[in-house]
């Protein structure tokens, strides 16, 4: 008996002893980030929530710094940034790892040095190639020379060329790799929004890469929160699919025949706060036209709206505008001045408002006569004031 007692005693103290070890596991990041004297260097984990603060220092002459912390209970690979002011530098820690980060200070996020992890040089890698990615797309969009229809197809071959590099090269070969679950949740600014590459919202073809990433992560990191999370994005992705495609199949508007087609309704919220419904203008001729504020182009468009309202607006016509702006407060402000029905689909380029109508590219407009019927997209329209008059 006494024996038993003594082994169950000595199982207990084992066990004990392990599960201290295991949470006691850590990992370091060491280095120097130069010409930083007296900055703040604050190590972040990029949690599921956002990023949180683990630890920081200020750093000297020599910028040397050497965080030692408790490896994340998680089966899988955890991310943390090193950051100084809005400068980082992007890590993914499997366990134990010690990783060396050598920089300099303000150019730390695209000049630095790592080494000890595979997968933070890939990091790396990727994180670079979104930079070039961004360069990119801002040259395109302050170059005078290009009107807005060649500017956004020119973004759109940037970015679907980065997707296929991105896709093939990395993502489909190593989906189980920490940096193949980085690659899915970069982000590019256009217009001063952020947006990730990959959408999983309602892109089938971005929904199947969150997925062969989950799929991955579950046969080597199962019941991972992070493999859970992609599931959940993968699946509500393909839900929001099916519901837009069943909507478009009953509303779409075939181009080739718009001009027989009675107008769809849309009831959105005007900038003063009033609903307003666009079969409500039924015995006035309409400009229904769907805008993005944000648009390099869009004070030249206005302008133009604004002196076709000026030489029409007594005789009949209307303008519908409809904003898809993510920003309302940014919306509002600039649409303060304007005289015409100025609305706003909060979904944005996602909207119900943009599907109903089969809108491909932003800017678009569409006339509707005074009977409520559709008459005419701006791709049939050669001549705007002439096909005003005619339905005046």
């Amino acid at each position: 008996m006494k024996i038993t007692r003594i082994f169950s005693v000595a199982v207990i103290m084992v066990a004990a002893l392990a599960f201290t070890s295991c949470n006691n596991k850590k990992f370091h990041i060491n280095g120097n980030i130069t010409e930083a004297k007296d900055s703040m260097l604050y190590l972040e984990n990029i949690s599921l929530n956002g990023p949180e603060k683990i630890d920081s220092v200020k750093l000297g002459e020599d910028g040397s710094f050497a965080f030692e912390e408790n490896a994340m209970d998680s089966v899988s690979p955890e991310f943390y940034r090193l950051r100084i002011a809005n400068q980082t530098i992007n890590l993914s820690i499997d366990s134990t790892e010690t990783i060396l980060v050598k920089a300099a200070y303000p150019t730390m996020a695209y000049k630095y040095e790592v080494e000890g992890s595979e997968n933070c040089s890939t990091i790396k890698e990727l994180s670079l190639k979104q930079m070039n990615l961004q360069a990119t797309i801002n040259s395109i969009t302050k170059n005078p020379n290009m009107g807005v229809d060649s500017m956004n197809v020119a973004i759109a071959q940037a970015i679907n060329s980065y997707k296929q590099d991105i896709k093939t090269q990395y993502i489909f070969k190593a989906p189980m790799k920490a940096s193949s679950y980085y690659a899915l949740f970069q982000t590019i600014q256009i217009g001063g929004t952020n947006s990730l590459l990959f959408n999983p919202r309602n892109n089938k073809d971005d929904i199947k890469v969150f997925a062969a990433v989950a799929t991955s992560w579950d046969t080597y990191y199962p019941n991972a929160e992070r493999g859970k999370n992609l599931h959940n994005i993968a699946i509500q992705g393909m839900k929001d699919v099916r519901i837009m495609e069943n909507q478009m199949a009953e509303r779409q508007i075939d181009a080739s025949k718009v001009s027989v087609n009675g107008c769809i309704n849309l009831s959105l919220t005007d900038n003063k706060g009033v609903v307003r419904n666009l079969t409500d203008l039924k015995g006035k001729v309409v400009l229904l036209d769907f805008h993005l504020f944000a648009n390099r182009e869009s004070t030249k468009r206005i302008m133009m709206l604004r002196d076709l309202y000026n030489k029409y607006h007594a005789a009949g016509l209307e303008i519908y505008q409809v904003s898809v702006d993510p920003d309302e407060h940014f919306w509002k402000t600039s649409t303060a001045g304007i005289p015409w029905i100025c609305v706003r689909d909060e979904d944005g380029v996602q909207g119900q408002s943009l599907a109903s109508y089969n809108v491909q590219s932003i800017p678009t407009f569409f006339l509707i006569d005074r009977n409520n019927t559709l008459q005419a997209r701006d791709a049939q329209i050669k001549d705007i004031d002439a096909a005003i008059k005619s339905l005046l």
